[in-house]
């Protein structure tokens, strides 16, 4: 569904540029596809899907243009609004938190949310925000919306705890490849920081910093030699964000390029 005078619009404040997904936020897909993949699980959307994108989740995200355009509407539903909310739509009682660990969780359509991504076009303002007037009002509308027909979602959207203490060798196993911080590693695995770098010591044998490198690098030396993926793929895939780089980092490992290690 194209949305008339509407490209792309984002609603609330900015969503982290790390992949890291800091608060949860409603995605409507309008042009392009998008593939997303939180270490565990695949994602597709294509024009109008629409899902939950959930918060304290790592996602790596790849977008796909047509003819050019990539076009989207980010509505963040971050905490402070979130309680807001719930002040004035008390539950009774809040439903448990789903068993499952999605990190995207995809709703069914319903007339009622493609006829509210086009009452947005009137409040548009060619800047991909809307105006700030009206904001909250539709972001509050939207809320309600997909409450009513998926009243699962309150489980997810107002539970304001912070991550549990997960076993870190597992979690950094399953996750190293994600560009993020020790700092996101520390919280998401429910430690401080440093006793995340403690924990991790005693796990390891070494500094996150170090291992982290070294299983990147090992990561790619096996998708170059094994897969035949190209440098200019892999250095992303792996957690590193610069390809120069990287090329430096690997010859100084392995002894040979990339393209040296692709070709062999």
């Amino acid at each position: 569904m194209r949305v008339h005078n509407i490209q792309s619009c984002h609603l609330g404040p900015e969503i982290s540029p790390e992949q890291f997904i800091s608060e949860h936020f409603f995605l409507y897909l309008l042009k392009g596809s998008m593939n997303a993949y939180d270490g565990n699980k695949q994602y597709q959307m294509v024009p109008g899907d629409y899902c939950i994108a959930r918060k304290n989740h790592l996602v790596r995200y790849t977008k796909y243009k047509d003819n050019g355009a990539f076009e989207k509407i980010i509505i963040t539903f971050d905490a402070a609004f979130l309680q807001q909310f719930l002040e004035r739509h008390p539950f009774e009682k809040l439903l448990p938190i789903p068993r499952s660990t999605d990190s995207f969780v995809f709703l069914p359509k319903q007339q009622l949310v493609e006829s509210y991504i086009q009452s947005l076009a009137p409040y548009y303002n060619g800047q991909e925000t809307l105006n700030a007037t009206f904001a909250d009002i539709k972001r509050e509308e939207l809320l309600l919306i997909l409450l009513q027909n998926a009243p699962e979602l309150q489980a997810i959207l107002f539970n304001f705890g912070i991550p549990e203490k997960l076993n870190l060798e597992a979690f950094m196993l399953k996750n190293f490849r994600f560009n993020v911080s020790l700092e996101r590693f520390a919280f998401l695995t429910g430690r401080s920081l440093s006793a995340f770098k403690r924990d991790f010591k005693k796990v390891f044998g070494v500094p996150p910093g170090a291992w982290l490198k070294k299983k990147r690098l090992e990561e790619a030396y096996f998708l170059l030699s094994k897969e035949n993926r190209k440098p200019s793929e892999v250095y992303l895939e792996v957690g590193f964000e610069d390809l120069s780089h990287f090329s430096f980092v690997f010859k100084k490992e392995f002894g040979k390029t990339p393209g040296e290690v692709q070709i062999a």
